[in-house]
This record gives structure tokens, sequence and C-alpha cells, in this order.
């Protein structure tokens, strides 16, 4: 009589460092042209969301980001922490750019990514979580007077 044997154990997952760290060097170091490689980042049908708008589709991703660059001054990323688990990578950042009203004042934006991965390690969805009133809202001149009393007024 032949002994049971145990089940093979699964295949482990893909390593993701190898992917995630490709597209955080992609992120710091992009610039407009980089745009037309989108596709080596992002999957055809993906999804991206931040705090003004949702989209789905590669050609919509390059738009936002297209928009991006033709609204601020030398806008790029600067990534300081990774945590990957599985297909889920969470990358905490600060967007750094200037408005073009005022490009001798730098501005930071701190935020996290919430990515997906595919199995070829390109983003199917990506979520931006920043703080829209603290981060921008506040440094316009008449919206930001009027956020800041309104923080004053709910603060305990």
């Amino acid at each position: 009589m032949q002994a049971d044997r145990p089940a093979a154990a699964p295949a482990p997952p893909p390593d993701r460092a190898a992917p995630v760290e490709r597209l955080v060097r992609f992120f710091e170091s992009m610039t407009e042209a980089d745009l037309e490689r989108l596709d080596e980042i992002y999957h055809p049908r993906c999804r991206f969301k931040d705090p003004f708008q949702e989209v789905q589709g590669l050609e919509a991703v390059r738009g936002v980001y297209a928009h991006m660059y033709r609204s601020l001054v030398a806008p790029r990323f600067v990534v300081h922490h990774r945590i990957v688990q599985g297909r889920d990578c969470m990358l905490l950042w600060d967007f750094l750019f200037a408005f073009r009203r005022s490009p001798s004042q730098p501005q930071r934006v701190r935020g996290c990514s919430h990515l997906v991965l595919d199995d070829e390690g390109r983003i199917a969805e990506h979520r931006d979580y920043w703080d829209a009133a603290e981060e921008l809202y506040e440094k316009l001149p008449v919206l930001g007077s009027l956020m800041r009393w309104l923080k004053k007024q709910v603060r305990a």
C-alpha cells in the first residue's frame, strides 16, 4: 500500500519587488515625453482615481498626466516608502511642482497611491489618496483663506 503524499504546495506568488521598483523609478523620473511609454506601466484597461477625477483606460490615464504637464511647472514625484503584498502596493510620496502663475514658489502635496498590479507588473488599478483641502486648496489665495477659516470653525 502506497502512503498518501501531501499535496504539492501552491507556487509562491511572483516576486513583486522588481516590478514595483521599476514603477517607482518610472514615476520619480517621469517627463512629459515618457507619456508615450505609459503602456509599459499601465494595463490597457486600467482604472485611475484621485480626489479630482476617475477615469478608465490607458488613453484616459495618459490624458490625466498630459493635463498635469500642461497645467503645472516641473511636476515630479518623490517616493519615500513602499509596501508590497501580493498584487497590492502602497506608495507614499511627495508631489513637487509649481503653479504656472507663480513658478518661483515651489509646492508640495503629500499623499499615497494604492496600486493593483497585473501578472506582468503593470498597473491595473491606481488610486491616489491625499487631502485636497489641506494640500492644495489652502495654498490658493482666495480659497485658501476660506479653507483656513473653515478649519478653525470645526476644530475642537
